[in-house]
């Protein structure tokens, strides 16, 4: 076993804990939300507290995340890295995966554990450091570029979000929503990847606009309100960088479809989830953000366990 790879992330989470309540008892973390007060119900539906966490099940349902992603770091630390598998072992590729899988979990939490402005800047980065790795991690192995080039390309692209988010907020001041995108290009750079063409690459940016009508924004909504979607014309450029036949292979079944299904089915609750919808009870132990935060969480271990299927040959 290489102790290092499974003990640093599982240490780092439990210093993050005990900081988090040593300011949280010390006054100096927590706020409520501008328009709120403790007692009241939280735009997350759950009632707002006094104690260490402004909305405990929400915030401490984001455990789940935590969990899952160090179990991809014992699997890891207890297994050998493999020649043209970068999801094995301590390849980087790997590595950077499992950790922005746990750290979605601090991230959510204190969102949901301060309600301060900061806290849910720190929520969106920590979603963003996710999201971008599978349409990275399949440009990349489609171009067979190296792990260290993926590695520095992920820092630069997390690094700029990270600031222009903090300074300008998340769309930058421009409409720009780096989130939807990235959904958008992980769907189309895996059609362009499983079914390389001619073809398929002309067509392949209506992958991302047929995703987007899968969350309730459908075209006629983007032709109206186009500067607000401005974005999708990105859609296309998996198309003009993957510009030659993968050489790689994956396995779709189970894992990738297995991960949707989890998804798909959070992002259900999660419409639920809200002051007056259906599943709203902010007293109740079962919080619909609590559930799309565990179901989420069982997403990047499936599609963690998808990425493990791949090979490039």
């Amino acid at each position: 076993m290489n102790k290092p790879v499974f003990f640093i992330p599982l240490i780092a989470t439990i210093l993050f804990f005990i900081l988090y309540f040593f300011f949280a008892s010390s006054g100096g973390l927590l706020s409520v939300e501008p328009g709120y007060a403790i007692g009241e119900v939280s735009r997350w539906c759950e009632r707002i507290s006094g104690g260490f966490f402004r909305e405990p099940v929400n915030a401490l349902s984001n455990l789940g995340f935590i969990t899952t992603g160090l179990i991809m770091f014992w699997i890891l630390a207890n297994e050998s890295t493999k020649k043209g598998m970068p999801f094995h072992g301590t390849n980087v590729i790997a590595l950077v995966y499992a950790g922005a899988a746990v750290f979605l979990g601090p991230g959510s939490l204190l969102m949901h554990g301060t309600h301060t402005h900061w806290g849910g800047w720190a929520d969106l980065l920590s979603m963003t450091m996710f999201i971008c790795i599978p349409w990275l991690v399949n440009i990349f192995s489609a171009k067979s570029w190296s792990d260290q080039h993926f590695f520095k390309t992920y820092l630069v692209t997390i690094s700029v979000y990270g600031i222009l988010s903090w300074f300008f907020g998340t769309d930058f001041g421009i409409n720009f929503n780096f989130w939807a995108l990235s959904i958008a290009l992980w769907l189309i750079t895996e059609v362009i990847l499983a079914f390389y063409s001619t073809t398929t690459r002309l067509f392949s940016g209506f992958v991302g606009i047929a995703a987007m009508a899968a969350f309730g924004i459908f075209p006629e909504e983007i032709a109206e309100n186009f500067e607000a979607y401005w974005w999708i014309i990105l859609f296309w450029a998996p198309a003009i960088m993957i510009n030659s036949k993968p050489n790689l292979s994956k396995k779709y079944f189970p894992w990738f479809w297995l991960g949707i299904f989890f998804y798909m089915s959070a992002f259900a609750i999660w419409l639920q989830g809200y002051p007056n919808t259906a599943l709203c009870n902010p007293d109740s132990l079962f919080q619909p953000h609590g559930a799309w935060h565990l179901l989420s969480s069982l997403a990047t271990l499936s599609f963690f366990f998808f990425f493990r299927t791949l090979r490039l040959k």
